[in-house]
């Protein structure tokens, strides 16, 4: 179990890892300081996140690579992070929506990985949900006020989900990986998560009164491969920036 839960670690480490790179990518420029701040505070968790599933990596691997050289010293091939959090930015719209749909999949995966048959697992889901509810409640309010604001701010919400949602059926794909660790109980299955994530979507679209997309459409052959290593462009010039300081003087410490 020990390199398939390996690999596992890697994917939920590299994704918390990628998508809190690019959250803090707005520190500074914010629509306005509030929401500026609160941006901040979750590419702070989400990056706790990544340490704790990159350490435990690091240990099941048994190759003595810690958090930090798994983060900044492996190439864009070999990173496992699903290919949503690696998208550019955009305008804030397309920010929100990203990270509503992630959200909403991140805590009911979270739930699951609560109670798995890990004990190293199920404390990193425990200690990650606390976090994670808070930011899809927030990205849940932000994605309404957004959608349901003026005509612009609806349109271009519209625009940002449709954007996003091609690249969300990854995330509910089951391979040998997820059916083995699930066999034995330590994960839920990816699949299981897909119609209350739908449901949830659902409800809070109308909300916002914006339209869903075809399910159908989320699942796209083109949009999937970023746990197996096949990214876009964008992650080669996301890890040449987070890893310029290492790269350029290997072994550094403060």
């Amino acid at each position: 179990m020990d390199q398939t839960l390996f690999q596992y670690s890697l994917r939920m480490g590299d994704t918390t890892l990628i998508l809190s790179h690019r959250l803090s990518e707005w520190t500074g420029h914010g629509p306005e300081l509030e929401e500026d701040l609160a941006m901040t505070n979750v590419a702070l968790d989400l990056l706790g996140q990544a340490r704790m599933w990159l350490t435990l990596a690091g240990e099941l691997e048994g190759a003595s690579r810690d958090e930090d050289q798994l983060a900044y010293l492996r190439d864009a091939p070999q990173y496992r992070n699903y290919l949503l959090v690696e998208r550019d930015n955009g305008h804030y719209g397309h920010t929100i929506a990203r990270q509503f749909l992630f959200d909403a999949w991140h805590y009911l995966l979270l739930q699951g990985l609560c109670t798995s048959t890990n004990e190293h697992v199920a404390a990193i889901a425990e200690k990650s949900i606390k976090e994670v509810s808070y930011h899809a409640r927030r990205s849940s309010d932000i994605l309404v006020r957004l959608g349901d604001g003026t005509a612009e701010s609806h349109a271009r919400m519209q625009d940002a989900v449709n954007d996003a949602w091609r690249f969300c059926g990854e995330l509910f794909i089951d391979d040998d990986i997820t059916l083995a660790l699930e066999g034995q109980g330590v994960v839920p299955a990816h699949a299981s998560l897909w119609q209350p994530w739908l449901n949830h979507v659902a409800l809070t679209l109308a909300e916002a009164t914006l339209t869903m997309p075809d399910p159908d459409a989320a699942v796209h052959p083109a949009h999937t491969g970023g746990v197996y290593g096949r990214h876009t462009e964008a992650l080669g010039y996301l890890l040449a920036e987070m890893q310029h300081l290492q790269r350029s003087y290997p072994g550094a410490s403060w």
